[in-house]
């Protein structure tokens, strides 16, 4: 069963300092510390949409429980590209990151239409982004020691809102 999330898009400006913090602290706690140390915050986040996913209602409160960040066009790749895509490690396997980057998606299909999205994806999770629509474009490489390709996802019709 999928767990009901609310999402809301901010460009990086119009992020609270609580939003930020919270945003931060849970890229912290995954890719910082269950992956293994590397340089998380970058100018990227300046130039990107940043979705936050609570989960209200339920018995995580309205913590912030998934994030990601939709970067322009032309800052990391010619594409809009999705990134730093995290769900809370307690919510894992319910449905959460696929609903997160089809949240992703969307927006990005809503702010530049037809226009791929380009993705440096964590090798192990190729199969849930292909299910989304996403094919590897490159072989396999190495990104602070875990195992990346890249993936890109054609252009897609913006959801009716």
């Amino acid at each position: 069963m999928t767990l009901p999330m609310r999402w809301t898009w901010r460009r990086f400006d119009d992020l609270s300092a609580r939003e930020l913090h919270a945003a931060l602290a849970l890229r912290c706690r995954v890719f910082i510390l269950e992956q293994g140390p590397y340089q998380d915050p970058d100018d990227l986040d300046q130039h990107a949409w940043h979705l936050l996913g609570h989960a209200p209602h339920t018995e995580h409160g309205d913590m912030l429980l998934a994030t990601l960040r939709l970067v322009e066009p032309g800052r990391k790749y010619a594409e809009p590209s999705l990134g730093r895509v995290v769900c809370a490690p307690e919510i894992r396997g319910r449905g959460v990151g696929h609903a997160l980057v089809a949240e992703g998606l969307a927006q990005s299909a809503r702010l530049y239409p037809g226009q791929a999205v380009r993705i440096s994806a964590q090798a192990h999770l190729k199969d849930m982004y292909a299910r989304l629509g996403f094919e590897p474009v490159s072989q396999e490489y190495l990104e602070d020691d875990i195992p990346h390709l890249e993936m890109l996802c054609e252009a897609v019709s913006a959801p009716q809102r």
